[in-house]
């Protein structure tokens, strides 16, 4: 009889160690567990946060390229509207100069048209002209000649012979404008 109680008692003994070694074995794993989740989820928060950051900083680079890209559409139409501003600027000095030193006024498309009408009246007209210019070449020449002579009063001789020299093209180039109108007319 002891010996049964005492092979019951030792194995009772080794069913509680083995439960107890089993309960172990399961808070182990239990505890595993508990720490591979608590790890992922570290890791997911972690990952969701870089990829926030990343998204952050994919729309700041996009706003700043986007800023850029109208800085320079921005500088790109001022750019073309000052040039703009410039041709017209010089096409209205062409125009006033085209106006200013042409026979029949401007020269334009739809002037263009009545140029044949426009040849005859200034035909006509050359006359009336030539004697206009010829009033303002000799006026020019005579003012000329009174600043050159003013001028050469209070230059010495040798400057004023250099000045003399230089000016006679010019007035030779009245004569010949002179000559052409005059050969124009004819």
């Amino acid at each position: 009889i002891l010996r049964t109680e005492e092979r019951q008692r030792l194995a009772r003994e080794r069913r509680e160690e083995r439960e107890k070694q089993h309960a172990a074995k399961e808070t182990q794993i239990l505890e595993k567990e508990r720490k591979a989740k608590l790890q992922y989820e570290k890791q997911l928060e972690e990952r969701q946060r870089k990829l926030k950051e990343q998204k952050q900083k994919e729309e700041q680079r996009r706003a700043a390229v986007e800023e850029k890209r109208k800085q320079k559409i921005e500088e790109e139409k001022e750019r073309y509207e000052a040039v703009m501003h410039r041709t017209l600027e010089r096409n209205q000095r062409l125009e006033t100069r085209q106006k200013r030193w042409s026979w029949g006024g401007s020269v334009t498309p739809d002037s263009e048209s009545k140029t044949a009408s426009k040849r005859s009246t200034s035909t006509a007209n050359l006359k009336q002209t030539e004697a206009v210019m010829n009033k303002r070449l000799s006026s020019s020449a005579a003012l000329l000649n009174a600043s050159d002579r003013t001028r050469r009063s209070q230059l010495s001789p040798l400057d004023s012979s250099v000045i003399s020299r230089l000016l006679a093209p010019t007035q030779a180039s009245l004569a010949r404008s002179k000559s052409a109108a005059t050969l124009s007319a004819d």
